[in-house]
């Protein structure tokens, strides 16, 4: 067989991979610009690669695409900006959220929620890799040990401590409706300058992170955060209660029509503990809002 004929099923069954393991670094890596760029880097290990010794290719990309992965985490630990790109908004989906929440909705537990993308970035590389590949990917201990050039036991540890660190961040104790209220609660001080009233629905250590104009912006604790959000009380917008990723939020629109502001909570055990807010006018333009009420 010749070299051309032997690329044209071996490309047939990369790209048989390709949206598994495009899956997979985003799961790690919470972008899409980055698990792009890891994807096409396996690709380009694999067409150097004598595929006569692969006897198990979607093993194989695996390996290859968890240890990209698992380097660019590890660089990505030196930087202080946020990792998540323009092109996961386009992921966020809001809805109105004008009725009752049903209980079971108090959580987006589906892996490519944005919750628990930031959540996920909470973990360390080892841990990230060993919680998405097993309990997302249902890949063998054996295989994530290997990856990381540790013992299958290793592996299994690395996991569980991720898995116990997740369900403490990423299901919050309150129903859909009682977040509602504590979200509601928040916009009212909000509205009225009110400090105490926010720093009493505010985690002390709660994160805001901010897609503006010109840069991410990012405030820590619940003092600085009450601040910004009192100092804004004046230019507080009138818009609706949304749903954006299942997490209870608030989108508001300027008085021609066009957005001005997406926000999106955490709630954990009666407080809000992340506040996403998107203000930059193109990346509200990828997103599908509601109608203004």
């Amino acid at each position: 067989m010749s070299d051309t004929s032997a690329a044209v099923p071996m490309a047939e069954a990369f790209e048989a991979q390709r949206d598994r393991l495009r899956a997979i670094a985003h799961r790690m890596l919470g972008s899409h610009t980055d698990a792009e760029d890891v994807v096409q880097e396996a690709w380009l290990r694999l067409s150097r690669q004598d595929v006569t010794g692969i006897h198990n290719l979607a093993a194989w990309l695996t390996t290859v695409v968890g240890r990209i992965s698992l380097d660019v985490l590890r660089t990505r630990q030196t930087r202080p900006e946020s990792p998540y790109d323009d092109a996961l908004l386009p992921e966020l989906v809001v809805t109105a959220d004008d009725g009752p929440v049903p209980e079971e909705d108090a959580v987006l537990a589906d892996s490519v929620g944005l919750a628990l993308l930031v959540v996920l970035d909470s973990l360390g590389p080892n841990e990230r890799l060993a919680f998405v590949l097993h309990d997302l990917f249902a890949v063998p201990f054996g295989e994530i040990g290997r990856i990381l050039g540790k013992s299958t036991a290793a592996a299994k540890m690395l996991a569980s401590r991720a898995r116990r660190k997740v369900r403490g961040a990423e299901r919050p104790s309150a129903t859909g409706r009682e977040q509602r209220e504590v979200v509601q609660a928040f916009l009212a001080a909000t509205r009225h300058g009110d400090f105490e009233g926010l720093l009493r629905v505010l985690d002390p250590d709660v994160k805001l992170t901010a897609d503006t104009p010109t840069g991410t912006v990012v405030a820590l604790g619940a003092t600085k955060v009450a601040t910004g959000a009192r100092l804004s009380a004046s230019a507080a917008p009138r818009g609706r209660a949304v749903r954006v990723n299942g997490l209870p939020g608030f989108a508001s629109w300027r008085e021609d029509g066009t957005p001005l502001a997406l926000l999106a909570f955490t709630v954990t055990d009666g407080r809000i503990t992340d506040i996403r807010i998107v203000t930059d006018p193109a990346k509200l333009a990828l997103v599908n809002l509601p109608d203004p009420a």
